[in-house]
């Protein structure tokens, strides 16, 4: 009730009702209703920021999940330095986000950044990777695929343990090579644990603020604007907060994470009664 129901309807409330600084000191905001919900969709930027959003979420989670799955595999097999190297890819995750966006920032930086230097090694120019509309969406995606990789591998690498090796001693002996083994025993038998974290990660990316913030604060424009920008730019990031459509925006988002959670639920009910 403390942490989840009481916010919930806190945001709700700020929604239907027009909440101004003047409105928050006095206490005598007024009832709209949906009037907000409609400036919310009848604005120019929702379009943008929802294609924004879907874009920014799917290649998110599925480079994420595609890498820390490769990792996964690749560590199950134990060798030498394993555990140290798993220590390392554990890096991103530790760090404070802002320190890692605000790296990304400088690497990713049009003049003197390191990306820009190592493509033009190869002949390739300059990318204006954060301030061309072209690419900011881009160059933020890239950031935050780096920061899931570790969540995704950590998941995933403590499924495969659960896996047992008969399965692949079973496998081997049939004639089973490496690339079988991955698509008829390890991939099924990950399902459930992909699903979770499939599911976790979306539901992380869709409220990404901090880094797409510091790199670009959602511009050039709204190139790189996603609903939870949109959410923190009108509440906070314009120095005359209009809390009522940020709260919109935020149920919207709440919304999108509700429907694939059900999904997700129904999925698993039909796998548990199948």
């Amino acid at each position: 009730m403390l942490f989840y129901a009481y916010p919930l309807w806190r945001n709700i409330d700020l929604s239907i009702h027009d909440y101004t600084i003047r409105a928050f000191v006095q206490g005598d905001a007024e009832f709209v209703g949906f009037e907000k919900y409609a400036e919310v969709f009848g604005s120019s930027t929702f379009p943008t920021a929802l294609w924004n959003t879907a874009v920014f979420t799917l290649l998110s989670i599925a480079f994420q999940y595609s890498i820390g799955l490769a990792l996964a595999v690749f560590f199950r097999s134990s060798f030498r330095l394993s555990a140290v190297l798993r220590g390392m890819f554990l890096v991103p995750w530790l760090l404070p986000l802002i320190v890692s966006a605000s790296t990304w920032a400088w690497m990713l930086n049009s003049d003197n950044g390191i990306v820009n230097s190592v493509l033009a090694a190869f002949g390739i120019g300059q990318i204006n990777w954060l301030t061309s509309p072209d690419t900011a969406l881009i160059a933020v995606t890239i950031a935050n695929i780096w920061l899931g990789i570790p969540f995704n591998l950590v998941i995933l690498y403590s499924g495969l343990q659960n896996i047992p090796g008969e399965v692949y001693e079973a496998a081997s002996l049939d004639g089973a090579g490496a690339w079988r083994q991955f698509w008829s025993v390890t991939f099924p038998l990950l399902r459930p644990v992909s699903a979770i974290t499939l599911l976790l990660g979306l539901i992380y990316t869709l409220k990404v603020v901090d880094v797409i913030w510091v790199m670009t604060t959602g511009g050039p424009g709204t190139s790189s604007t996603t609903l939870a920008i949109w959410s923190y730019r009108e509440a906070f990031g314009t120095g005359q907060p209009d809390f009522s459509p940020a709260a919109a925006v935020g149920n919207v988002l709440i919304v999108i994470a509700l429907v694939f959670g059900f999904v997700y639920l129904q999925l698993q009910r039909r796998q548990e009664e199948s």
